[in-house]
């Protein structure tokens, strides 16, 4: 090795020992705001820095136009009863909520294009035993969504024009007996690009990743290595490109509260690799890369939040962790950017995240 080349990698060493070692002295900002409601709130989705919804119990949904120093809270006429699991945002006048509840008929798609003053049903659900978790949007009009597996089977759906939802079932692999989604924080579905888009799964013996490359007309299906069960699995899953991206699970089960795990892959969901182990307990239910709102995401900072009521982060997808100080009770995190991210959870509460800048970290791809 020439001196001069040596010189550059000690230089280049001592820039990552650097970053790393003072990782944990850039705990990221932390602002509790205002929800405008006492009800859990579940999901989160961000249109850009100023433009925030969440969506929780009792039909509850918030909206922010000023990033978060003010939120107006409301709720979905006929949804009332309901949980809203999940909410796609589009603008500060358009979203879309999927709600769950105990009859097959509670799980149902609504929008609104006048900012919650008004929403219209899309989809209901007819069919005993489905269950739909979590839905995820290429453009405002494209979107899919993930149900539990009925009879060896996932009923799933799509739009292609923001309205209307058909079965798209047949085009999904076969499901393993008792493979499922998680719908605790609306993230068991990724999607990147035009049409690139990845489902987490557990609750059968193994886990797995469906992937589609092609807008949900043909899917694969990946192992990964996070421990499965009934209760137990992959629950969120995210991509920062269309290579690199992470899942995070664990099991519900409260006997089994040491099972929080993340896995990384680099080939786009085909292969899966353990990360440290997180420093949270029972089931990541909320996984969101802090990049997510940029058109050219290469950022590797990861937020985790988890059902016991921890929360954490990694400057490198998971070489490193680091708790959140006194974070509890957060289900969902969504960011537009490394300096705007949100956390949502039990009692209405929503916490704003931001990171400063940051040198780049060893692998960075």
């Amino acid at each position: 090795m020439s001196g001069k080349l040596f010189t550059i990698t000690i230089i280049l060493t001592s820039l990552t020992v650097w970053a790393r070692g003072h990782a944990s002295n850039r705990q990221p900002a932390l602002t509790p705001q205002n929800s405008g409601t006492k009800n859990a709130l579940i999901a989160v989705s961000a249109v850009n820095e100023r433009v925030v919804w969440a969506s929780g119990r009792n039909g509850t949904f918030t909206v922010t136009t000023d990033g978060g120093a003010t939120w107006r809270a409301g709720t979905v006429k006929g949804a009332e009863t309901l949980q809203l699991r999940d909410v796609q945002a589009v603008s500060d006048k358009a979203a879309y909520v999927l709600s769950i509840g105990d009859k097959p008929s509670d799980f149902r798609i609504y929008k609104t294009a006048d900012g919650g003053a008004t929403w219209t049903m899309q989809f209901q659900n007819q069919r005993d035993n489905a269950f739909y978790d979590c839905f995820a949007f290429w453009t405002p009009t494209r979107g899919i969504v993930q149900s539990d597996s009925v009879d060896g089977v996932f009923p799933d759906l799509r739009t292609t024009d923001g309205k209307t939802w058909h079965d798209i079932s047949h085009n999904v692999p076969t499901a393993l007996p008792g493979e499922a989604s998680f719908a605790s924080s609306g993230t068991c579905v990724a999607t990147q690009g035009k049409e690139k888009a990845w489902i987490a799964t557990g609750g059968a013996k193994t886990s797995r990743v469906l992937v589609t490359r092609d807008g949900g007309n043909t899917w694969s299906a990946y192992d990964t290595p996070l421990m499965s069960s009934q209760g137990a699995g992959a629950f969120s899953v995210a991509f920062r490109d269309a290579q690199n991206g992470m899942i995070g699970g664990g099991n519900l089960d409260p006997k089994h509260t040491d099972e929080a795990a993340a896995a990384l892959s680099r080939d786009g969901g085909e292969t899966w690799t353990l990360t440290a182990k997180p420093p949270v307990t029972g089931a990541i239910y909320g996984l969101s890369y802090a990049g997510s709102g940029k058109a050219k995401n290469s950022d590797r900072t990861v937020v985790i939040t988890a059902n016991q009521g921890c929360a954490a982060w990694s400057p490198d997808e998971g070489v490193t962790w680091f708790k959140l100080p006194d974070v509890s009770g957060y289900w969902g995190v969504a960011f537009a950017g490394p300096q705007a991210g949100w956390l949502v959870g039990t009692d209405g509460r929503i916490l704003k995240i931001g990171f400063q800048r940051q040198w780049p970290v060893a692998g960075d791809q």
